[in-house]
């Protein structure tokens, strides 16, 4: 099924609402759930009548059906109780450190790295990003997550991947020129980390169909920036896949319901794939020309970002924004 979040001015996490697969119509499902943050936390009781909602949507049987105009809608989970950010994209990781003259870390292949990040407030898909200082180098970065159901501590990766309910898209917002200072600094991101945003709509596993599996999504992430092709990386390249980062981030404590789940930058080691963040298509610059051309994100530029299934079907809605100076 898919579901999202329509925007209210009564409450902070929206109206819970099912969306249609062709993502044309929606109904509210309040009466199940006030918010999807809340059918999270009671999902074995509640996934059943959404379900049902969902089926009578596609079939036009559904009460009070209205077209969905996807500026209404919220982050599919406008907040949450933790979003942590993983990087399971190995080549990511080794242009963004080439970048900063950082070395790998030796457990680069074996341990997953995480941060984490804002979750009390995530922008909306077609929101702003807001930029007070543009010495920040602001930065987008196309991701897949997950959203989990309560994830016991000490779990294993395989058990892990039981635990998942929803998938989503993420825009991991970054401040590359806060960056090295922040981690020099020895305890890791914060100024350089501010609100991202998720898409419109989160699906079940089911609505991704064969392109789900081993714990991935092995579908093409399509980034548009200023209007232009930027990139189509596969998103099955993850090296860590859900399981593992879930696990990784359940290892010291429980995860509460909700918990969104990051992959880090989707990446491809063949660099006619394009890129999914500005960084690693200036490393790539740099390697291939000897300078890096493409300056970071200004005021106006727009990024947007959406996946589509065999058939060309948008999934999960689009992520568009542009920034702001504030």
């Amino acid at each position: 099924m898919k579901l999202g979040s329509l925007k209210s001015a009564l409450s902070k996490d929206g109206e819970l609402c099912v969306v249609s697969r062709d993502l044309k119509t929606a109904v509210k499902a309040t009466h199940i759930a006030p918010n999807l943050r809340e059918a999270l936390e009671s999902w074995k009781d509640k996934e059943a009548s959404l379900q049902k909602l969902y089926t009578d949507l596609n079939e036009g049987k559904a009460a009070n059906a209205f077209p969905v105009k996807e500026s209404d809608f919220h982050s599919a989970l406008p907040r949450t109780w933790l979003f942590a950010d993983g990087s399971a994209f190995i080549y990511h990781i080794k242009l963004v450190r080439m970048a900063r003259k950082a070395a790998l870390p030796e457990t680069l292949e074996t341990v997953p790295l995480m941060y984490q990040g804002e979750c009390g407030q995530f922008l909306a898909p077609t929101e702003d990003i807001p930029q007070r200082d543009f010495a920040h180098g602001t930065d987008f970065e196309g991701e897949v997550g997950v959203v989990t159901d309560f994830v016991p501590m000490g779990v294993t990766p395989d058990e892990a991947l039981k635990y998942i309910r929803l998938f989503v898209l993420i825009n991991d917002v970054s401040l590359r020129g806060l960056i090295p200072e922040e981690l020099a600094g020895g305890f890791g991101f914060f100024q350089s980390k501010p609100a991202s945003a998720l898409s419109p709509f989160a699906v079940t596993a089911d609505e991704l169909g064969e392109a789900y599996k081993g714990g991935r999504v092995h579908l093409p992430l399509n980034v548009t920036y200023n209007g232009q092709f930027f990139g189509k990386a596969n998103a099955g390249a993850m090296h860590f896949h859900f399981g593992q980062l879930i696990a990784h981030a359940a290892k010291t404590r429980n995860l509460a319901a909700g918990t969104v789940i990051g992959s880090g930058t989707v990446s491809n080691d063949d660099h006619a794939s394009g890129s999914s963040c500005l960084a690693e298509k200036r490393m790539i610059e740099q390697i291939e020309n000897g300078a890096i051309k493409t300056p970071f994100m200004k005021a106006g530029d727009t990024i947007e970002m959406q996946m589509s299934d065999a058939q060309g079907q948008s999934i999960f809605g689009k992520i568009s924004q542009k920034v702001k100076a504030v």
